[in-house]
């Protein structure tokens, strides 16, 4: 049926059930069976069926818009481009556009700023001042990722009126979101030293995150729990949340010429761990197990401390950067696009009345190992 717009009563006749079925079913509403459900929004896909965006915002005064509030350093990490590129995806199946509310001027201290809304959808281009009026008289729900404790902005948007779902936990005092999307990153990083210390690495550095969100946050009470259980000692050097390749760099040279000792590095930014291995160069610092002593628990020998030792180095956040490194970065696939599709369909879900408010659901990330380990 491709001459002309596919209709409710197309899908119906298809799936040999009335409008009004339909309509339930593909809007998670009413009292469909679950057979029934997946039979049409089966015959819909396979009828090329889209809503009529404009008339579903009619019949619920419905703006259909969500905000997506993203950290301050987002447009310059592939995380976050990767993890709005999905969330737009899953938006757009809903029929939702996007709007990026951008950082003002005022914002909030740390990695976040504050926010307005976008002039267009699915664009950061064209932010405008959240002076153009209420955020919740624009969209009809709001994905905040990563909120910082000291960002200005979440609070309001939390309080704003409409559904909320936070990508990560928000530790400040405010208003809870209405459902959150959330990692186990403090499992992610224990992996991390896990795998480099059955690697053969005795003394593991982590350059952890600052800032006030709940993922910088875990890293940094990861890495210090786990020296206590393991009774290993680790090095821990925070850098900005964002932190560039440059500013690894600088801190790596600075960590391993005071302590030489240190065989393995754990870089917690994203797209930040090249300079890790630009430092291990300058070094003269080998990458990669191969010449590593085997983990053992005597004292170290005095060749450990040996400026040629090999280093081991990972990252807390896959991407371009880990992937085409030479040599390749070991690193905790996060699956950000993967990511922003569960934050919008949570919200989605909650919009629709699929799921209740106060939903957490958790998203699955993967160690991938490569040479640098």
């Amino acid at each position: 049926m491709t001459s002309r717009t596919v209709t409710l009563l197309d899908v119906a006749r298809a799936a040999g059930v009335s409008k009004s079925t339909v309509s339930d079913a593909l809007q998670g509403s009413g009292r469909v069976a679950a057979a029934t459900r997946d039979r049409v929004r089966a015959v819909a896909e396979e009828l090329g069926y889209r809503p009529n965006s404009a008339a579903r915002r009619l019949r619920r005064s419905s703006t259909g818009a969500i905000g997506l509030h993203l950290p301050r350093t987002a447009t310059r990490l592939d995380y976050y481009m990767n993890l709005a590129f999905g969330a737009v995806e899953r938006a757009q199946e809903e029929g939702f556009d996007v709007m990026l509310l951008a950082p003002t001027s005022a914002g909030g201290g740390g990695d976040s700023g504050g926010s307005g809304d976008s002039a267009g959808p699915t664009s950061p281009a064209g932010a405008a001042s959240p002076a153009n009026g209420p955020i919740a008289s624009r969209v009809d729900g709001l994905l905040v990722i990563d909120p910082e404790v000291d960002d200005s902005a979440v609070p309001g948007l939390l309080d704003a009126g409409v559904p909320v779902v936070t990508g990560e936990r928000y530790l400040g005092p405010t208003a809870a979101p209405t459902g959150a999307v959330i990692c186990d990153n403090a499992a992610s990083l224990t992996a991390l030293l896990d795998h480099v210390t059955e690697r053969g690495a005795r003394h593991p550095a982590v350059l952890a995150p600052a800032g006030t969100s709940a993922w910088a946050t875990a890293l940094r009470a990861t890495a210090d729990s786990w020296a206590r259980e393991r009774g290993v000692a680790v090095v821990l050097r925070t850098v900005p949340f964002a932190a560039t390749p440059g500013e690894a760099e600088e801190t790596t040279l600075a960590l391993l010429r005071t302590d030489p000792s240190v065989d393995a590095v754990i870089c917690a930014p994203d797209g930040a761990a090249p300079g890790v291995l630009r430092a291990a160069a300058a070094l003269g610092r080998p990458v990669g197990p191969g010449a590593l002593p085997a983990a053992t628990p005597h004292a170290r020998t005095a060749t450990d401390t040996h400026p040629r030792t090999p280093l081991l180095i990972a990252s807390c956040v896959d991407g371009t950067a880990t992937r085409s490194a030479e040599p390749p970065v070991t690193a905790v696939d996060l699956r950000p696009a993967a990511y922003g599709r569960a934050c919008a369909e949570l919200l989605c879900d909650i919009l629709a009345g699929r799921t209740t408010p106060d939903t957490v659901r958790r998203h699955a990330w993967a160690l991938e190992t490569r040479a640098s380990t």
